[in-house]
């Protein structure tokens, strides 16, 4: 006799015409501003017709409202809800709690960095068992110009916050961290750029030999990075390729993060 094969866990049951209001207040939200009927309809691949009745009972519970013009937005209520998970959401605490199962997924240390008075600076750092010999400790900072870290907040900082500490960097007016000399200022402007671009950082065996790292920011609902994540192991160890597992699953993290802040990617 056989043993049958185990049976699947079962998904459970939603209500669809609930997931389909939330897709309404989803396009509504991403939309940045007022829409029309045909338009947002357009957005949903929803007939107007069919989309409209969902429309009126977000209106009935003040979810959704309509302009003078006849556009929809989204409602106080929507407002009243978002304030409220503002309110309960720290992006540090938060961070902290989910980042041992992002290390422990990859094998690698993950330290959390906020923007300090003497820049990058980190503030939880979770271990793994590819354990570096580096100087990488609670309190201790990163410098801007050479680090993946240093680079992710130089590309989406105000540049009145991050300049002064660039400038003094390539300047050697501050001691490097590093037994190596800096980076030339075209090259650092130039790889801030292609961060800015991509949404990540990526040091190979710098600064120090035989470290790489991958560095990806958190954003609030303002669109203000809070934080950065930072995955760091031995180079033979890392993965550093665009697809590969490292980097995917840091994205995901940081952009998960995000969006639990509030933050609305493109809106």
């Amino acid at each position: 006799m056989t043993d049958s094969a185990p049976a699947k866990p079962r998904t459970p049951r939603g209500v669809q015409s609930i997931e389909t209001g939330g897709a309404i207040l989803m396009a509504l939200a991403r939309a940045g501003g007022p829409l029309k009927l045909r338009d947002l309809a357009e957005t949903l691949g929803m007939a107007a017709a069919q989309l409209h009745p969902y429309l009126v009972s977000f209106r009935n519970i003040n979810m959704v409202e309509q302009t003078e013009t006849g556009q929809y937005q989204l409602g106080p209520f929507a407002l009243h809800l978002g304030l409220t998970r503002l309110r309960n959401q720290n992006a540090y605490r938060e961070t902290i709690r989910r980042v041992p199962e992002l290390a422990e997924d990859l094998g690698l240390m993950v330290t959390i960095s906020v923007w300090g008075l003497h820049g990058p600076t980190i503030v939880y750092l979770q271990e793994s068992e590819a354990r570096i010999h580096s100087n990488v400790a609670v309190g201790g900072t990163f410098m801007v110009t050479m680090t993946a870290t240093g680079k992710a907040f130089a590309a989406f900082l105000p540049g009145k916050m991050t300049e002064p500490l660039i400038r003094t960097e390539l300047e050697g007016k501050e001691p490097s961290l590093y037994a190596i000399p800096g980076v030339s200022e075209e090259t650092f402007r130039r790889e801030v750029s292609a961060v800015a671009r991509q949404g990540y950082s990526v040091t190979r065996d710098a600064p120090i030999p035989g470290v790489s790292a991958i560095a990806a920011p958190v954003f609030d609902h303002t669109g203000t990075v809070q934080l950065v994540v930072t995955v760091i192991g031995p180079t033979n160890f890392i993965d550093l390729s665009e697809r590969g597992p490292c980097l995917t699953r840091l994205m995901g993290f940081t952009e998960a993060l995000s969006r639990d802040l509030g933050h609305i990617e493109g809106a």
